[in-house]
């Protein structure tokens, strides 16, 4: 998971070469802080995801705070991935 992440928010960006009018791409990383916010934020996904589910089966009903939660760091992660290609 490690490398599909940083892969996709790596960015590339062509430059047009003055030598042999060849386009070069450079690739610039992504930050290695936002990294551990995206890895974060995806565990945190999945232990909401679970946590939702099991209110479900416990409770049989639906937990309105864990979704807005859910829904917040969707948001982030979209933003994140968003942000760091434009």
């Amino acid at each position: 998971m490690k490398d599909i992440v940083k892969k996709a928010l790596t960015r590339t960006i062509r430059i047009q070469s003055t030598r042999d009018n060849q386009p070069l791409q450079l690739e610039i990383p992504p930050d290695q802080k936002l990294l551990f916010a995206i890895y974060f934020a995806i565990a945190t996904l999945i232990l909401l995801t679970i946590l939702e589910t099991t209110y479900m089966l416990v409770f049989h009903s639906f937990n309105n705070e864990i979704l807005a939660a859910i829904t917040l760091i969707i948001g982030t992660i979209l933003g994140a991935f968003f942000g760091q290609r434009s």
